[in-house]
């Protein structure tokens, strides 16, 4: 893995104690985050007693917010600069998930999730535009895979943090997330570079970003295509929680799938890609990998004890760190690199409605399969959304145009 932080780094050393630092804000953003966010649907149904189409609701709300206004955030980092707009965005994500620990109705659960969710739209473009900047289009999948191996070491102590925390209560859970995102507020101060504003520099106004975008159809067909991916990936916040603690009765197990889910990517991701690479391009790993994700939650509609759903969590597992990585680079290799805040918040278009649609659509149908006994609905639609969205993706990338477009990635 040393070699691989050296082709990134390389060649001036400032650039890569920078992105060094990035990857520590990267570690605790997403420690954060999976300490609090899978325990969400499960704190809410079960001990506050909202219904599970509530709590997905709000999730959704929370993700349609998020990534909706993402693109706000990437027009802000554009104009102002990348670290003003991502300091902002973390101190209210950690206001957000402070005020979750007090919250005991419907009402304060929306406030509270919108308010993170406001936090997220600002600092994820800027996060994202940073990544962007600082590395190559040659090393820049690489550092995708690096990040995304960090990112699944935090994937794993996060739940396991937010699981030892409940043993005090819910509200140690809250503020311990809020305070990985108030440390990200000073890391992102002192040690994150002030990468300059661009929109400002050409004196050109920000609308002509949006057009960037717009004009960009290559970029706006992926994001499309990739709505059906977000909703069935994001059932790993509302219905894979929710369906653990019905399985197994007891919380825990909540943590034992995140860790196990986590211990497969730092493993396997960068390995298995990087072999995966020799053979296939990137935009077919991507394909397969949403395949592979699909299937796996299909799976889960046969089973009903909890050894036979972590191995449906495993291989759903596979298809997702065959797909972060890739997806990532395609997106990148596609935007513009003159309005690359926009572009990475317009990007964020397609998590926005897929996923919001996945909360709301998942607890709904948790609730539907509980009332008339049909646990298996509510994977075969996600399966069903998966398989389609992996169709239309194929398609697309064997466009002739599309295809010559991604040789170049």
């Amino acid at each position: 893995m040393s070699n691989v932080v050296n082709s990134i780094t390389a060649p001036d050393h400032k650039r890569q104690r920078e992105l060094r630092f990035l990857l520590l804000y990267t570690f605790i953003m997403v420690t954060g985050f999976f300490m609090l966010m899978p325990l969400v649907a499960v704190h809410f149904v079960n001990n506050v007693g909202m219904t599970a189409t509530m709590v997905g609701l709000a999730l959704a709300v929370r993700q349609l917010t998020q990534q909706g206004l993402t693109v706000l955030g990437g027009l802000l980092s554009d104009y102002f600069g990348i670290k003003l707009v991502m300091c902002c965005g973390v101190l209210l994500r950690a206001l957000g998930f402070a005020v979750l620990a007090w919250t005991n109705s419907a009402a304060l659960l929306f406030v509270a999730l919108i308010i993170s969710a406001l936090g997220g739209a600002l600092f994820e473009a800027p996060y994202q535009a940073s990544i962007v900047t600082l590395t190559s289009e040659k090393e820049r999948s690489h550092y995708y895979l690096l990040s995304n191996v960090v990112g699944g070491v935090a994937s794993t102590i996060g739940p396991l943090l937010g699981i030892a925390l409940l043993q005090y209560d819910f509200k140690a859970v809250c503020l311990g997330a809020a305070t990985c995102f108030l440390i990200n507020f000073f890391i992102a101060i002192f040690l994150l570079p002030g990468l300059k504003k661009q929109a400002t520099e050409k004196s050109e106004p920000l609308i002509n970003n949006i057009h960037l975008v717009m004009k960009n159809k290559y970029f706006m067909f992926f994001i499309c295509t990739m709505i059906g991916y977000w909703f069935t990936a994001m059932q790993v916040n509302i219905s894979f929680p929710l369906w653990v603690e019905m399985l197994t009765g007891n919380q825990e197990s909540v943590g034992v799938m995140y860790a196990l889910s986590a211990a497969i990517t730092v493993l396997l991701q960068y390995p298995l890609v990087k072999w995966l690479e020799r053979w296939l391009a990137t935009h077919q790993i991507l394909t397969l990998g949403m395949g592979i994700m699909s299937l796996a939650i299909g799976m889960i509609a046969f089973i009903d004890t909890f050894f036979l759903f972590l191995i449906c969590i495993a291989v759903f597992t596979l298809g997702v760190l065959l797909t972060r990585p890739t997806q990532q680079s395609i997106t990148a290799a596609l935007s513009d690199k003159n309005a690359l805040g926009t572009f990475m918040g317009i990007s964020s278009l397609g998590l926005a409605i897929g996923g919001g649609l996945g909360n709301f659509i998942g607890g709904w149908l948790f609730d539907i399969s509980k009332t008339y006994q049909m646990s298996g609905l509510p994977w075969l639609v996600f399966c069903s959304v998966g398989l389609l969205s992996t169709l239309a993706m194929f398609l697309m990338f064997n466009r002739n145009a599309f295809s010559r477009q991604m040789a170049s990635i």
